[in-house]
């Protein structure tokens, strides 16, 4: 490799994570969202094309992984693009459902009471990590009020001198 290539890849790769670093904190464009659109769903078909070979509940587990990480990564996209705490409890309920449906299905590789307490205690993790997302969420609401609360307060106005003595 020339001193020319190394010099183009280094300078491609610090302006990329420049724009990595400066995508965090505000929305993406249009163009951005389409292309990570697109990845996410390439990730998807590809992740659905190996379950393919699989058989019986290997199969309906691995689907229920794709499926899963695909919501995921999409709820993800959007809590990074809006940055808002509902962005971000809908990402935490996607987190949520794709690893109660894996869990579901890995249960069913098990046989009667292992199997209805397995699923038992995944429903049990589902409904505690969406109720922890809601009230994550409620937290991160009521504090964005108090903080424009307190930044539109009036200042304080200052107390009269005293009067002069005689």
């Amino acid at each position: 490799m020339n001193f020319k290539l190394k010099m183009t890849t280094a300078a491609v790769a610090g302006a990329l994570a420049m724009v990595f670093a400066g995508t965090a904190s505000a929305a993406m464009s249009r163009d951005e969202m389409k292309t990570e659109k697109d990845r996410i769903e390439a990730q998807y078909k590809s992740a659905k094309d190996n379950c393919k070979s699989m058989k019986a509940n290997a199969k309906d587990i691995c689907m229920a992984e794709a499926k899963g990480a695909e919501k995921v990564a999409k709820a993800e996209l959007e809590a990074r693009d809006k940055g808002t705490p509902k962005a971000q409890e809908k990402l935490r309920i996607e987190q949520a459902d794709a690893a109660y449906k894996v869990a579901k299905e890995k249960c069913e590789d098990m046989k009667g009471k292992e199997e209805r307490a397995c699923k038992k205690d995944a429903k049990a993790a589902h409904a505690k990590a969406k109720a922890d997302a809601k009230n994550d969420m409620k937290t991160a609401k009521a504090s964005a009020r108090s903080d424009k609360a307190t930044t539109k307060a009036p200042a304080a106005t200052p107390a009269p001198a005293p009067a002069p003595a005689k």
